[in-house]
């Protein structure tokens, strides 16, 4: 296996989420400014807008990936995503916010595209440690984007899209001169994408080997939405910290997670295999949420950075592995579509986990202020948002030892589960 190929998609997805990562901490004060004088909701479509385009795209340029290759998607996508940051830092009016997230949410299919690439030049023993890489570099990214968000804010609140614009762009142009392209003329994906046989990608989409892998996935990322929404709130109401605590909590977390998945996950992958690894992920992932609600002053600072790192423990070992587990549910013909729909459904579950965590946190508010926000909320309020968490995790948990006794067979004898047979 080449690395050079590996290092370029890793540095490609690291760039792609720090601009993410950048948009977090900034956006919300930038569309509320004294240029746009936006609502609280307005700003809740902006965000929305992007998820909502993602959603419907991804599969969509996952499957071009399939017929073109994924060097043109994956350029196509950075440039995108650069167009779309320089819109929205040099915006006017409100209609040119949206056109920016729009643009961005459209092309922003670059993750499944580089799993897709992963799959192309990996063996199926090795596609744990090759989708833990992308794990690593979305960690990190998610860790460090916020933080140079904040910092270059500091020079005008529109400089940081305008550096993420920069940023997608340089890395457009680093793709486009050291990345090789994977899918040749004789490759499955393209004989197949060529053909229009969008047949092909349903049926490996009815497989219920993938519908178990995209039920987990979906209940995993639905719970770590729930978890990263309200766990600055209870660390401010529980702990008194501020922003920069959060930040440095979060990059504790981050740390931990990127050293597994760029690290170990490869090995523990071969040892033990992903199905075992998605269920003790899940299972440590689960226990991490019940025990959040529970830490406050009387238990200590290191009790919280202790859940922290089985939280984060937990989530590197079950998040690559349900990538291979759904990248090796399909044909080499199938990889880009599958994995833009696995994305598409990462996506869907990142807008119920903030929903559900909204209504559940706030559902136990004992007092509001004239400003609207929370002066007191009961510790029932915590205790409902991470154990309404840490009981669909531990569905998801149960969900997984039930496919592992179904099928963990079949990928022991390392079938592809491919309706086309490929």
């Amino acid at each position: 296996m080449k690395r050079s190929p590996l290092v370029v998609i890793f540095v490609t997805v690291f760039i792609d989420l720090i601009g993410f990562g950048i948009v977090i901490p900034v956006l919300p004060y930038y569309v509320e400014g004294t240029k746009f004088n936006a609502s609280p909701s307005m700003v809740g479509l902006l965000f929305a807008s992007y998820s909502v385009m993602q959603l419907v795209f991804t599969p969509i340029l996952g499957r071009l990936s399939d017929k073109h290759g994924r060097r043109p998607v994956l350029l196509l996508s950075l440039l995108g995503t650069s167009l779309g940051f320089f819109v929205l830092g040099f915006a006017t009016t409100l209609w040119m916010l949206f056109a920016g997230r729009i643009i961005d949410g459209i092309t922003g299919g670059n993750i499944s595209t580089a799993q897709a690439y992963i799959a192309d030049v990996t063996t199926r023993e090795e596609r744990a440690r090759g989708m833990g890489l992308i794990g690593a570099a979305f960690g990190l990214g998610f860790t460090f984007g916020p933080a140079i968000g904040g910092l270059l804010s500091r020079w005008g609140i529109g400089v940081p899209f305008l550096f993420a614009g920069a940023l997608a762009l340089a890395n457009a142009v680093l793709l486009y001169f050291t990345l090789p392209e994977t899918v040749t003329p004789d490759h499955p994906a393209r004989a197949s994408a060529a053909t229009g046989r969008w047949s092909q990608l349903l049926a490996a989409l009815r497989n219920p080997r993938l519908a178990f892998v995209l039920a987990i996935y979906f209940m995993f990322i639905v719970a770590f939405s729930i978890m990263t929404a309200s766990f600055a709130l209870f660390t401010m109401y529980r702990f008194g910290f501020d922003a920069s605590h959060n930040g440095y909590l979060f990059m504790y977390v981050g740390i931990i997670g990127a050293i597994i998945q760029g690290g170990l996950i490869g090995r523990l992958a071969k040892r033990f295999g992903e199905l075992p690894l998605t269920i003790t992920g899940a299972f440590l992932f689960a226990a991490s949420l019940l025990a959040i609600p529970f830490t406050g002053p009387h238990t200590g600072l290191w009790v919280l950075l202790a859940v922290g790192a089985l939280f984060a423990v937990g989530n590197a070992l079950a998040t690559p592995s349900l990538t291979a587990l759904a990248s090796k549910s399909a044909g080499a013909g199938e990889q880009g579509g599958v994995l833009g729909v696995t994305q598409s459904v990462a996506s869907l579950a990142r807008a119920v986990g903030p929903t559900l965590s909204a209504w559940l946190i706030y559902s136990a508010v004992q007092t509001v202020g004239a400003d609207g926000k929370p002066h007191h909320m009961s510790p029932q309020s915590f205790l409902h948002t991470f154990g309404a968490a840490a009981a669909i995790m531990f569905a998801a948990f149960l969900i997984a030892l039930y496919f592992a006794r179904a099928h963990a067979a079949e990928y022991a004898h390392g079938e592809v589960a491919s309706a086309t047979g490929a």
